[in-house]
């Protein structure tokens, strides 16, 4: 059964296609069926820019149990940069 769990977000970043690098302006989270992981349902993360056309895509596709510590770690990396003074923008507070 399909879920049609998904939130898209505005990011800003690059990511790598087959083309080579290209600026990402956005998100797609979703909960749901994935393409290709061997998974009944997964995390699916598309990083996209629209603007430059389906090539400009890079998908993954995670376990529940991957999705958490890649949350968990990006956590921990970032609050190992911040105690640092590495960070270069203020910490965004968590949405609700």
């Amino acid at each position: 059964m399909c879920t049609m769990i998904v939130q898209q977000m505005e990011i800003e970043g690059s990511g790598k296609g087959m083309s080579g690098w290209f600026p990402v302006r956005q998100a797609n989270v979703s909960y749901d069926h994935p393409f290709n992981a061997p998974l009944e349902h997964a995390l699916n993360i598309d990083f996209v820019n629209e603007a430059q056309g389906p090539g400009a895509r890079v998908a993954v596709e995670l376990s529940v149990a991957s999705a958490r510590n890649l949350v968990e770690t990006i956590l921990a990396v970032l609050a190992r940069a911040e105690a640092g003074g590495y960070l270069e923008e203020p910490a965004v507070a968590e949405p609700h």
